[in-house]
């Protein structure tokens, strides 16, 4: 099938099988490698990207699904010296190994772009944490870089 979609502000068109999941076109059709895939069950969130302003798990959503959509991924998040989120992530040592983040960042993007306020409430922002894996424990440290990222952003 042939689709087209915004990827990062460029218009792209590709062919895909129907089946194809959305991580697997970013990753391999568009060389999109920042989407990591972990699990591939939609249970550790690596894989996040943001879909019509909305965080989904990419190994979940088959490529045709986006179709005429705006699709952004970690590669599109920065521009000159970096996303507020990416700076926060640095300044709080919350990278640990690295693989999980561009799926928290991408998560805590939406999230701040949708509900700025979601920083002021420890519960939510737990909430939401929750929803990827790290592997290395290092939630506290996104936890800092969310609430550092949010003040810079105004939020």
């Amino acid at each position: 099938m042939r689709i087209e979609m915004e990827v990062n502000g460029e218009r792209r068109a590709l062919e895909v099988e129907p089946r194809r999941t959305l991580a697997d076109a970013l990753r391999e059709d568009l060389g999109l490698t920042g989407t990591h895939l972990g699990c591939e069950h939609g249970v550790c969130g690596a894989c996040t990207v943001i879909v019509d302003g909305e965080a989904v798990r990419s190994c979940l959503m088959f490529a045709v699904q986006a179709d005429g959509g705006r699709v952004r991924t970690v590669e599109g998040l920065a521009s000159g010296a970096g996303h507020p989120l990416q700076r926060a992530f640095r300044a709080e040592h919350a990278l640990q190994c690295g693989f999980c983040t561009p799926g928290f960042l991408m998560l805590l993007a939406a999230a701040l772009e949708r509900d700025p306020g979601i920083v002021r409430d420890e519960e939510r922002l737990r909430e939401l944490l929750t929803s990827n894996l790290c592997r290395c424990t290092g939630y506290e440290g996104i936890r800092r870089a969310a609430l550092r990222a949010a003040e810079e952003m105004g939020r």
